[in-house]
């Protein structure tokens, strides 16, 4: 998910708020990251560490549940948006908030595999109305543009459309108490919620 943080960080950006996003690559630092933060404020940022306490977490891959507590440290009106087709009551997760919708439908349409990172944007937009959906298509825009055929690019956004479209929940918001959003992205582990060179990073 670390294209995901710096794609939300980049729309804020274009919206003129401050923003940062970067990987964790956890206490060993070797391998992959295993997860993704992205902070948001109105003023300028001045810290740059692990988000313990964020307030949202976006899942991709949903067989993370059952072996990470996604909500660990998660604020009191925290936010928590799943990739999956059940219902957020089902899936028995401790947040005031938890928003689902099947985005791996939306990303095999468009892209013919299980390509999640851009796509869950969609719902991240439609959920917290921290950003617009118009800056996060920019962002996408010009972040991919030079690097993915055009193609790649127009798919991503409208996978990011698509999805946003699926969300029936109006903006809810979800900075903290001071101001400041905390996104927390835990990165997806299985080989098929991988991410596939060529269509998205």
């Amino acid at each position: 998910m670390v294209t995901g943080a710096e794609l939300i960080a980049l729309a804020a950006g274009f919206e003129g708020k401050h923003s940062q996003a970067f990987p964790f690559f956890g206490s060993e630092k070797r391998g992959p990251p295993v997860e993704a933060y992205c902070r948001i404020d109105e003023k300028p940022i001045e810290i740059h560490e692990e988000i313990s306490e964020p307030d949202i977490v976006i899942v991709s891959d949903p067989s993370i549940l059952g072996a990470v507590d996604v909500c660990r440290g998660m604020k009191e009106n925290g936010i928590v948006i799943v990739n999956s087709p059940k219902k957020p009551e089902e899936l028995g997760l401790r947040a005031k908030y938890v928003f689902t919708v099947d985005a791996t439908t939306v990303a095999l349409k468009h892209f013919k595999k299980m390509i999640l990172n851009t796509v869950m944007l969609g719902a991240f937009c439609k959920v917290t109305g921290i950003v617009g959906i118009d800056s996060m298509k920019r962002a996408i825009n010009e972040s991919f543009t030079g690097k993915m055929s055009d193609a790649v690019t127009q798919a991503n956004i409208l996978a990011v459309q698509e999805v946003y479209g699926l969300v029936p929940a109006p903006g809810s918001g979800g900075a903290g108490s001071n101001g400041m959003t905390a996104v927390k992205m835990p990165v997806q582990t299985g080989k098929k919620a991988g991410q596939k060179k060529g269509a998205s990073e």
